[in-house]
């Protein structure tokens, strides 16, 4: 509350450096809360291209897999897969954009020749092969989709913590500061006004005794001898 605050010049210097500083961290999380906006969304484009790829990438493989079993057989199907050696590894790392730190997600052993599978190219068909790739191709989608979906949480997450550190500046601390100088000016002019009427009424009652001794001198009688 305003009337918590000591009126004293001290206290209004050190409110309205306050202010001046509360106003410039109000501007620079604006900006910072705007510009993680717009990175917010280009990466929300960018998913919906990847939830979309990804979801076409999913009804290919499926449409493939079905194929291969429809035609090879389960059997074929699951030797296939069980032959793979060399398992897919992913590694992350992390980027900057904009003070918040997101995961970079990398991957390798992803796609693979027809070698690298691991099953004797004369024991399958193309129609596993054609699935095989589907699915590595649907594992890359996969991974992407992950990335920028942890880096759109973490933004949001940002943007959020943001907005309400904005706010606060905004509707609580800068309203309660300005109402505190708003406070303190109008008692140091009230002090002031004060001091200026009893300075007045000491001028007024310091002349009054003078004008009451002249007064008085005039007054007294002559005498004779003078």
């Amino acid at each position: 509350m305003a009337t918590d605050v000591k009126p004293t010049r001290k206290n209004l210097m050190a409110i309205e450096d306050r202010i001046e500083l509360s106003e410039r961290g109000h501007d620079t999380l604006e900006k910072k809360r705007d510009g993680l906006i717009m990175e917010f969304m280009d990466i929300l484009d960018q998913a919906q291209d990847v939830r979309s790829d990804l979801e076409d990438t999913y009804e290919t493989a499926q449409q493939r897999l079905n194929m291969a079993r429809a035609m090879d057989g389960d059997i074929a199907v699951r030797g296939a897969a069980a032959a793979l050696k060399e398992h897919p590894e992913i590694t992350t790392q992390s980027k900057n954009i904009m003070g918040v730190v997101v995961p970079q997600i990398e991957s390798t052993s992803v796609r693979k020749t027809l070698d690298q599978r691991g099953y004797g190219v004369l024991g399958t068909s193309g129609r596993i092969d054609a699935a095989a790739e589907a699915y590595e191709e649907l594992l890359e989608q996969i991974i992407l989709a992950a990335e920028v979906e942890t880096a759109m949480k973490e933004l949001l997450d940002e943007i959020e913590t943001t907005k309400r550190r904005v706010n606060a500046l905004e509707f609580k601390l800068l309203p309660e500061l300005r109402s505190n100088k708003e406070y303190i000016e109008q008692k140091l002019e009230e002090q002031e006004r004060e001091e200026i009427f009893r300075m007045k009424k000491i001028k007024d009652k310091k002349e009054a005794e003078e004008r009451a001794e002249r007064e008085a001198a005039q007054s007294e009688p002559v005498s004779a001898d003078d």
